[in-house]
């Protein structure tokens, strides 16, 4: 296991870790969280050996093989294929091995490194490495084209690829999703259920966490807090500790108002969907989380838009896309302010696209494409942070885009971003991506757009400043479009979501789980037999069945209820002498009451019968 004791570290003069303890033991999956600087990173430094503590012991088992995703961009000209499988050093110093074997002539030698290569399910490898680079969202031809040849999203891709590969007893991921789509991360998290060696994992998603995670070590004033359960548990945990605090306690209530008026708006759409009573959930566990996050620096909100013109876009038969390559067509949408849609769909299937037409950036090829004269577009994606002037600071930026207010205001602006003191008047050229991020969505939520487009807004920000754009969005009166691979920020924000595929844009009525099963049925393998076919079908019906099931118990819970308030009404005519002065009417009373009984025991049987089906 891991053992940390009495350790302090140190990077420059600021001190990360002073006397921590830890304990880790062999096949945990733990996650790591702290505010950002706060010596995440360093820690796995340390456990790499890369850093040297200043005080205290730190013991790793000698024989763990340690794997860790790099954060440089790559640089080969090899295939994706090839520099995958380079992350298994054993898998290509035993083919070394064999090669050499065989140049010497050296039957024996060449056997024996044959026979390790089985042991180690060598022969299998390139098919291992396929199925990680088709997991990532990465085709058939992709895997053959050169490393060099892909965008530096793309790259990063192949980093955790080629992590993935690499045998490890302990694995240590620093932001594995940042440059992944929804469909990947997915993938991703079924691949670390698989995974046998202790995980050590640095990420800002909420749900990722919670699925992947057992353990959840804080990093905060400078000591490593180890709690039991996922990010979930974590965040009620903490939450109980901070709610306690009497200073926050006003912050507190000021963020749970926000969430309790956002849920009173939208229940009444409730039952339309389920992605609309999932999100009513997440919103209902929303307290917790704020009360976990009372103490972030990051407090803003969206300015009601001057105008909320209807529509504000009109789509009707659009054809977009490239030249002659058509990406989607047929496009039919009016977007109206209070319109709340998530994207989802596969990397490349047109998300962006589809964004970019909206944002006005790209010119549809054909059909009708209107927006309102006051459309006010708020359009935010990662090439955006690269627009940034880096000569110029957070504060400059903004009197740029509103030079007639006044320091202060600009200033006290700033503030709910982060941006305080000198790094208000800083130039942003040295920002973490974290921190560009964060002007860059400053700079977006200073217009005051009434429709917002989000492509992955989330990348580089930390769990605050999530939590802090989401409590942000919830109370966002315009119209909003967001496609993220952060399942919370979707649930939290979204009432609708839409499918982009096949070159179409259309309405997914259902939630995010449901979308996990479809994407399973879309990426199952080609060679499936006709029985494993069978199966998946007979499953499907099964859950159709099973969702009948449930809807008719609903049903049957609502009459029952109805029937005993009217057989009580019923039993107290009957009570009554005077009803049998009147024969007729005695005898009538006494039918319905029969029938009532009738009835309820007819449902009641039925409900018994449904409740053990679907216990079976």
């Amino acid at each position: 296991m891991i053992q940390i004791n009495d350790l302090s570290l140190q990077r420059g003069h600021k001190s990360l870790l002073a006397e921590s303890q830890l304990r880790i033991y062999p096949g945990w999956k733990v996650g790591i969280t702290g505010k950002n600087g706060c010596g995440k990173s360093s820690l796995f430094a340390l456990l790499r050996g890369k850093l040297s503590q200043e005080q205290g012991d730190l013991d790793v088992p000698k024989s763990w093989q340690i794997g860790h995703l790099a954060q440089e961009t790559p640089q080969s000209e090899n295939s994706a294929l090839e520099y995958t499988l380079a992350g298994d050093v054993e898998l290509l110093a035993l083919e070394a091995e064999i090669e050499a074997a065989n140049r010497a002539e050296d039957g024996l030698r060449a056997a024996k490194a044959h026979e390790q290569l089985e042991a180690i399910d060598g022969y299998r490898a390139r098919a291992r490495a396929g199925q990680i680079l088709h997991g990532l969202g990465f085709s058939e031809a992709d895997t053959h084209k050169s490393v060099n040849s892909f965008s530096g999203g793309w790259r990063m891709r192949l980093n955790l690829a080629q992590t993935l590969m690499r045998r490890s007893d302990l694995l240590l991921l620093d932001e594995p999703t940042n440059h992944l789509d929804l469909d990947a991360v997915l993938w991703f998290e079924t691949w670390l259920a698989r995974y046998q060696g202790t995980l050590l994992l640095i990420s800002h998603d909420r749900d990722f966490l919670d699925t992947v995670v057992g353990h959840i070590v804080h990093v905060e004033h400078q000591k490593l807090n180890i709690y039991q359960g996922n990010y979930a548990a974590f965040e009620k945990q903490r939450a109980e500790k901070l709610a306690q605090q009497q200073a926050n306690y006003e912050k507190q209530q000021t963020h749970i108002q926000h969430l309790e008026d956002f849920v009173r708006r939208f229940k009444a759409k409730a039952s339309k969907a389920k992605q609309a009573q999932s999100r009513v959930k997440a919103l209902e566990k929303m307290q917790l989380i704020s009360a976990a996050h009372v103490d972030s620096q990051f407090q803003f909100e969206f300015p009601k838009p001057s105008h909320n013109p209807t529509p504000l876009i009109n789509l009707e038969k659009v054809t977009i896309g490239y030249g002659e390559q058509t990406i989607l067509s047929k496009l039919n949408l009016q977007i109206v302010p209070g319109m709340r849609l998530g994207l989802l769909g596969a990397n490349g299937a047109g998300k962006s696209t589809f964004i970019k037409l909206l944002a006005g950036l790209l010119a549809p090829l054909s059909g009708k494409y209107q927006t309102a004269k006051e459309l006010k577009i708020g359009y935010f994606a990662q090439h955006q942070l690269e627009l940034l002037h880096p000569d110029e600071s957070p504060l400059q930026h903004l009197q740029r885009q509103h030079p007639d207010d006044t320091e202060q205001a600009l200033r006290n602006f700033l503030g709910g971003f982060g941006f305080i003191g000198d790094m208000a008047t800083a130039p942003s050229a040295p920002f973490s991506g974290g921190e560009k991020a964060r002007l860059a969505l400053a700079l977006l939520v200073a217009k005051a757009p009434n429709l917002l487009l989000l492509d992955e807004p989330t990348n580089h920000l930390d769990l605050d400043m999530r939590h802090a754009l989401t409590v942000a969005l919830q109370n966002y009166q315009g119209a909003l479009l967001v496609v993220s691979h952060d399942r919370h920020l979707l649930r939290a924000t979204t009432d609708q979501l839409f499918l982009v595929n096949q070159g179409q844009v259309s309405l997914f009525d259902d939630d995010l789980e449901a979308y996990r099963q479809w994407l399973l049925e879309q990426n199952k393998e080609p060679s499936q037999t006709s029985t494993q076919k069978a199966d998946k079908q007979q499953q499907v019906a099964n859950r159709a069945q099973k969702r009948q099931w449930e809807n008719r118990l609903k049903k049957i819970d609502q009459r029952l209820q109805k029937l005993t308030e009217e057989i009580e009404q019923v039993q107290d005519v009957l009570a009554d002498p005077e009803l049998y002065q009147d024969r007729e009417k005695a005898d009538k009373v006494a039918k319905q009451d029969t029938m009532l009984k009738q009835e309820q025991q007819t449902l009641e049987e039925e409900w018994l019968e449904l409740s053990e089906s679907l216990e079976a």
